[in-house]
Order: structure tokens, then sequence, then C-alpha cells
């Protein structure tokens, strides 16, 4: 994998505010570039440096093998959560419609950027539209559930 797309979509998760989650598929749809499998790889391998927690998969569910860290990470941050934490046979996860991050149109500005140097440094063949002006993440309508 380019260290570009990796630095790319941590740099993505570090600006994911407490509180709130991206899904996998979210950061790559931000950055133009990969799918949900991508950025999974880059959070397995390189992603403990960053607050990992809030990158999840779509249904809400938290990193495979790391609920119960994850849980620890969301109740202090006060994720919005559904279903039941505790008991026998736990079956929570996170509310997307509450927890999604939705960015702001400075959040936006610094996601463009991020994903402008991703495109710069792959070429244009990659990315035949960018270019110092192109806006990566237009329409900026929200993320979709």
């Amino acid at each position: 994998m380019r260290a570009e797309y990796v630095e790319a979509v941590l740099d993505v998760v570090e600006l994911i505010p407490a509180g709130q989650v991206l899904s996998y598929g979210d950061i790559a749809a931000l950055l133009e570039s990969g799918g949900p499998r991508q950025v999974g790889s880059v959070m397995s391998h390189h992603g403990s440096a960053v607050p990992w927690w809030r990158v999840i998969r779509a249904a809400g569910l938290p990193p495979v093998c790391h609920d119960a860290t994850a849980l620890v990470h969301y109740r202090e941050e006060a994720t919005a959560l559904r279903g039941e934490t505790g008991g026998e046979h736990p079956s929570w996860r996170v509310d997307m419609a509450l927890a999604r991050w939705n960015p702001n149109e400075p959040e936006f500005d610094a996601i463009d950027a991020i994903a402008a140097r991703l495109h710069a440094a792959v070429g244009p063949a990659a990315a035949p539209e960018a270019g110092p002006a192109a806006k990566m993440s237009v329409p900026r309508d929200g993320l979709q559930a």
C-alpha cells in the first residue's frame, strides 16, 4: 500500500471529533480513493497511533476483536450507542444516525487538502480532475447512511 494513502487515511481519522465516527467506506469516499477494505487495511496495520475506535463498520459495529476496548472509548466520549452493552451477550453498536460525523465547511476544507495531496502524489491518471483548485468532497450534502 502506498505511503501517501496510509498518511491520507490517518490524517482524516485524526480529524474525527470525539464522540463521532466514520465508516471505512466514508473515509474512502471522502478521499475519493480506495474503498472500505483499503481503509480497513490501513487501520489494521497503522491505526494504533490515531483514534482507531472512531472508524467502524457501516452497520455501526466496532473494529473486529476490539469491541471491549472500543466500548470503553465510546463511553468516555459519550458516543451514541444502541442496544445492550452489558450482560452475558452484549448486542450493542454505535448509532450511526446520531454518531456519524458530518464535517462542516472548514473541516471539509481540511479533508479536501488531504485528498488533494493524495491525488497529487498518485498522479493525474488516478485523479484526472485533481489540481490545486479541485474540490474533492463536492457535493457537500453530508454523508449518507
